[in-house]
């Protein structure tokens, strides 16, 4: 199957050289580059990319912006972050908005191409070192007497929460357990207030943390 890549990043010599790798693999098409959020948004609404790379630091809109105004317009596409190493805390907040995974601007081939996919398969792709960060952030945001305490959860809620870990879609969850897929969005949102979280990349990390998943 062939994938739709967009590239958003305001450096020319980061988009070429993306595009000329992906270009080396048959199932990736590259339908556009941006070096902004701007264009970014105009060219998902004309050109449906299936995943998008983005950049998070850019001038005129930035990546994470960016994000914001597609989740406030219901527009859900996987995205994938492109990050340096010293650019911590805008990758998590990136996580924390929906993102699907991250590379650095400097991955090999094969790592490109791996996080593409399970992307597009709506797998979140997180590192041992990403989830704890991630958690690290939130914990602080915590109150320290009940940090660590274990939210009470359904069975259901448990099986969601597993579910997501290893990057099953709602409308996967709702076949598995016989329910509507309305119904695994209202479990998710009961499991995001339990945590205190806001998305499914918190929900893992932290419900990991607190050992009420594995992987």
């Amino acid at each position: 199957m062939l994938h739709k890549v967009l590239i958003v990043d305001d450096h020319l010599v980061v988009r070429e050289g993306l595009k000329l790798i992906l270009e080396t693999n048959d199932s990736f098409e590259v339908v556009g580059e941006a070096e902004n959020g701007e264009i970014a948004l105009r060219l998902i609404e004309e050109r449906t990319p299936d995943v998008v790379l983005m950049d998070l630091n850019m001038p005129i809109m930035s990546g994470l912006d960016t994000m914001k105004a597609l989740n406030d317009s219901q527009v859900f596409i996987p995205i994938i972050i492109l990050t340096t190493y010293n650019e911590d805390e805008l990758m998590i907040k990136g996580m924390e908005l929906g993102a699907k995974g991250y590379l650095l601007k400097d991955t090999n081939r094969d790592n490109l191409f791996r996080t593409i996919e399970s992307a597009v398969r709506g797998e979140t792709l997180l590192q041992s070192d990403i989830t704890m960060k991630l958690f690290s952030m939130k914990e602080k945001k915590t109150n320290s007497v009940t940090r660590f305490e274990k939210p009470i959860m359904t069975e259901k809620e448990l099986f969601i929460l597993q579910a997501i870990a290893r990057g099953y879609r709602s409308k996967e969850i709702a076949f598995d357990l016989g329910i509507a897929e309305r119904t695994v969005k209202a479990h998710l949102t009961n499991i995001y207030n339990k945590l205190g979280v806001n998305s499914r990349s918190e929900a893992v990390a932290v419900s990991m943390e607190r050992g009420l998943i594995h992987l």
